[in-house]
């Protein structure tokens, strides 16, 4: 009787302590300029990579709503308040991704799926065809294999959007003041359909390092991992949105997803309606029942 009652008097507290160590420490002690990487839970290993400017706080209503996983959130440097590290200088986008797939690795995971939203769909689709027997399947939210396609006319290469992407990745790095937080807050808008959802990427993003944020949108860009598309043969779930700004119809954007996903037969595309790009954030029940679906095989 004493057991039980001092079971009964200490399991709120064990419920308080694990909810408070939400983002403990990771207990491989992985070391890296580039990433760190937190755990939580407990089960099958599940690997959640934010997008750019964001840290793993997108995630925190998903992961109290999907219990059953042990969960690793990466952050990567120079995003959401965390030092720009070894992402200070160079390329972003590749480097990441081994790191990402070094941590596989080292903490000895057995084929993790990965799930990424916007840069990290990138990133876990970088990871997935170069490393494809690292990983067991792989979602991604809202995130195109070749961004650029959305930055040039038909028929637009890694090659021609250059320009472009060099253009975009030096204002990025050069916004400050006013007109930073002006051009952030317009962003987050189009980007997130529910005004009370907004404040949190919006701060993600002013506390991200300028010229970091410039060159992973460069990386994006010029990163078409269309052709390597044909060395994932894993499970492919692809969740996807039509911006409100977009200059394109629902179906148009439909017949992008599924063109630049052709060398992905096994790819299964979703749309979301009445949700902008933070899909977890403007359609959060919606995007919890996909991932269940996805995670479980279904």
């Amino acid at each position: 009787m004493l057991h039980r009652a001092l079971a009964q008097l200490l399991a709120p507290l064990a419920v308080a302590a694990w909810a408070s160590a939400s983002f403990a420490a990771d207990p491989a002690a992985f070391k890296s300029e580039r990433i760190s990487v937190e755990t939580r839970g407990s089960g099958p290993d599940v690997i959640l990579i934010p997008g750019l400017g964001s840290s793993p706080e997108v995630w925190e209503g998903t992961l109290k709503a999907v219990e059953g996983y042990r969960y690793h959130l990466v952050q990567v440097a120079g995003f959401a308040g965390a030092s720009a590290g070894a992402n200070a200088d160079g390329p972003v986008i590749a480097p990441v991704a081994e790191e990402i797939t070094r941590y596989i690795e080292e903490a000895e995971l057995d084929a993790p799926a990965l799930v990424g939203h916007s840069m990290g769909g990138t990133l876990a689709m970088t990871v997935a065809t170069r490393h494809p027997d690292a990983v067991s399947k792989v979602m991604v939210v809202d995130m195109l294999p070749f961004l650029g396609i959305l930055f040039g006319p038909p028929g637009t290469t890694a090659e021609t959007v250059e320009p472009v992407a060099a253009q975009m990745r030096t204002r990025l790095a050069n916004l400050a003041g006013q007109e930073r937080r002006t051009a952030v807050e317009a962003a987050i808008a189009a980007m997130v359909r529910d005004e009370s959802q907004r404040e949190q990427p919006v701060t993600h993003s002013l506390d991200s390092v300028p010229a970091v944020s410039g060159q992973a949108m460069y990386d994006l860009i010029t990163t078409d991992l269309r052709p390597e598309l044909k060395k994932l043969e894993k499970p492919l779930t692809v969740l996807w949105v039509r911006a409100p700004n977009a200059p394109i119809t629902e179906e148009q954007m439909g017949m992008i997803y599924r063109m630049s996903y052709a060398n992905a037969p096994q790819v299964e595309l979703k749309h979301i309606p009445d949700a902008y790009h933070f899909i977890m954030f403007d359609a959060p029940e919606r995007f919890q029942s996909e991932l269940r679906s996805f995670l479980a095989g279904k």
